[in-house]
């Protein structure tokens, strides 16, 4: 059954509207990738505000997906975090306190951009670095469908929010999103 999220026109999921990492890992989650849906868009309205905007949709239905990087001494922890598009993550308490670090900021894009082989204004939960540990807002886990990125700026995925809590590394959190 196709869900109905604002306007945007849906259809099953498809490798070819997807980055290379993320084809990559929905071919070994082929419960995830029968649930998923695609949809391209126009990569000018790949930023949440232009998308809600463009296709009616509220801001509890987009997920943001955030890289960051944690500093203990020389050693770098890098981590994504998923929250709602209504709220932002708090990287300065519950994230740095999460990765044990005593300083964490957002990745650099081009960092960011070339460890995830994902597009700026893409980047995904799905098919991020195995090393990487996804945090995952529980209010992100309660949504029926969330919009997310497909680690293209031309489309979008529409999963369900629940199935990002099973992502391989993901850790469910209360209170990531502020």
């Amino acid at each position: 059954m196709t869900p109905t999220v604002g306007t945007l026109p849906l259809e099953p999921y498809r490798a070819d509207l997807v980055a290379p990492p993320v084809a990559a890992l929905l071919a070994t989650l082929p419960d995830l990738a029968a649930s998923a849906f695609v949809v391209a868009i126009d990569p000018a309205l790949a930023d949440t505000q232009a998308l809600n905007a463009a296709y009616d949709l509220d801001a509890d239905l987009g997920a943001n997906c955030v890289v960051v990087v944690g500093r203990r001494g020389a050693d770098e922890r890098p981590a994504a975090c998923v929250v709602l598009s209504s709220t932002r993550a708090d990287v300065n308490g519950l994230v740095r306190r999460t990765l044990d670090v005593r300083k964490c900021s957002f990745a650099p894009q081009e960092w960011a951009v070339g460890e995830s082989g994902m597009e700026h204004g893409g980047i995904t939960p799905v098919g991020l670095p195995a090393a990487w540990p996804i945090l995952v807002d529980r209010a992100v886990t309660e949504q029926p469908w969330v919009v997310i990125g497909s680690g293209l700026r031309r489309s979008k995925l529409v999963v369900p929010g629940a199935a990002l809590a099973d992502l391989p590394g993901a850790r469910v959190l209360d209170g990531l999103g502020v």
